[in-house]
């Protein structure tokens, strides 16, 4: 069941305008770490973004390597907050705002190359019957470079109208 609101914020609506291949998503991601410069420690790069689902890469680069040479458990926090941030932004009606809760989080496996975060909402909230706010689960998947999941995280996000 999907909203009838269909007017989304001007995040995704930046998104929209840029051109659909690397570059496009090369300025909107630089873009996104100066307006959220913590995201910028892990060298994000927004792949796709549209309702519902978002995909971000990080390299595995010296900056975000823990004691053991592996992909530090809070630069992947940080990537899925990145992807969960960006789903909001483009799932989120401008008649509703959201703000992060909680998030929890399994490190199921090393992570010792770059990883691909996948934030996903298998169905759209009905932001119309939302009137007095409520959480909204997120579910992101961090995999490495052969697919493999290595973190998962559940973020939850208050969602709540303008008033």
């Amino acid at each position: 069941m999907t909203t009838t609101t269909k007017s989304y914020g001007p995040t995704y609506g930046i998104w929209q305008k840029l051109p659909d291949n690397l570059l496009g998503q090369a300025v909107f991601s630089f873009g996104m770490c100066l307006r959220v410069p913590y995201f910028g420690s892990i060298l994000p790069h927004v792949q796709l973004l549209e309702p519902g689902r978002c995909e971000v890469r990080a390299p595995k680069w010296w900056g975000i390597r823990n004691h053991l040479g592996t992909f530090h458990a809070i630069a992947a926090c940080n990537l899925a907050e990145v992807a969960m941030g960006m789903l909001a932004e483009a799932t989120v009606p401008t008649t509703h705002r959201w703000i992060p809760k909680e998030m929890t989080v399994g490190y199921l496996t090393k992570a010792n190359t770059s990883l691909t975060a996948v934030a996903e909402l298998v169905e759209l909230p009905d932001f119309d019957s939302i009137v007095d706010g409520t959480d909204l689960v997120i579910p992101v998947s961090i995999t490495d470079k052969s697919g493999t999941e290595v973190v998962h995280a559940d973020i939850t996000v208050w969602i709540s109208p303008v008033r």
